[in-house]
């Protein structure tokens, strides 16, 4: 099981169902599992091998009893259960807002391959996906340039988040009430409440609490475009909180709040008051983002306004600089 991400991501999940169940009887089939889990019965049977040899699950002949509930050791560590793509993701994000990476900045593949601890195959694969997005441009010479983030490119994005998002909301509440969706959902609700109640000591994690919640529920979509937009959203508005430190704690105390009125929302399955708080909340974030462009690593010129200058007095644009040394930061 060390070796297999694809069991390690199953095999939490499974957790995460039986955490909420009752001590007994546990009648699910490897069949239904594996449509559940999304993963085959071969990982199936994986899953729980590895339930029973840790004690959480026994046999009685072709019966399943739930020996004990899951504690946080059973668990996989997150960064075991990530894919190549998603271990390539992350660290580009952290490379972006730690590189000082700067609109016409050259962005070398072989350099972050390097940095990542990967293949170039690997990073080039990620920066082609991402540069349906705008914020990357390829090179006529092979390469890329970052493009950055302008307020017009935030507006933008914004519009398609929203939409996006309201079609995923709708989505999770379709959910069976026994989806591991839900018992994340709550999950993620008691961290919330954990950060509020320690938010003057803590308020800098609420950065991947807030990736945690919007990803679950674009993930309810079922839509790999609006799961693949996802990866723009989290460079964008997940670590938009980081950009601008002014009245950060302030901001994310807010911000928990529109979380935890959103996830009531969508336990009530009420349509009307889920469309209500999110766009609340989106408002918010919009708003923040906006805010810090102009201080962040992210940000570009804006766009000309409708009556531009004349050539000869607009700025020139910002010269390419290639990803190499000290500049490209730590990679985590």
């Amino acid at each position: 099981m060390r070796a297999n991400t694809v069991l390690k991501r199953a095999y939490n999940q499974c957790l995460s169902i039986l955490a909420v169940r009752p001590l007994g009887p546990w009648g699910a089939s490897e069949a239904e599992l594996a449509e559940v889990l999304e993963i085959s019965r071969t990982t199936v049977r994986g899953v729980l091998a590895g339930l029973a040899a840790a004690g959480i699950v026994g046999t009685d002949g072709a019966r399943r009893h739930l020996l004990r509930h899951p504690v946080p050791e059973d668990y996989f560590p997150g960064l075991e259960t990530e894919t190549v793509a998603e271990a390539v993701e992350r660290k580009f994000m952290q490379w972006v807002l730690q590189g000082d990476c700067r609109p016409g900045q050259v962005v070398n593949t072989s350099e972050l391959a390097r940095l990542f601890g990967t293949s170039t195959t690997a990073v080039r694969e990620y920066l082609t996906r991402f540069s349906q997005f705008g914020l990357l441009k390829r090179r006529e010479n092979s390469g890329w340039i970052f493009a950055g983030v302008t307020p017009d490119f935030a507006a933008e994005i914004y519009e398609i988040r929203e939409m996006f998002e309201l079609r995923s909301a709708r989505r999770f509440v379709e959910l069976a009430p026994d989806s591991p969706a839900w018992t994340e959902l709550d999950a993620i609700a008691r961290e919330h409440h954990v950060l509020l109640a320690e938010i003057d000591a803590r308020y800098s994690d609420f950065s991947r609490l807030d990736e945690r919640l919007h990803r679950l529920i674009h993930d309810a979509s079922r839509n790999r475009f609006i799961r693949d937009f996802y990866d723009v959203i989290s460079i964008i508005f997940h670590y938009h909180y980081q950009w601008d430190k002014s009245d950060e704690k302030e901001r994310n105390r807010v911000a928990l709040q529109e979380h935890l009125d959103y996830i009531a929302a969508l336990r009530s399955r009420d349509l009307r008051l889920i469309d209500q708080t999110c766009r609340a909340h989106l408002r918010t974030a919009r708003a923040t983002l906006l805010r810090s462009i102009a201080v962040g690593p992210l940000s570009g010129p804006s766009s000309p306004p409708p009556d531009p200058a004349p050539a000869s007095r607009r700025p020139r644009a910002a010269s390419a600089r290639q990803v190499t040394g000290p500049g490209t930061g730590h990679i985590g």
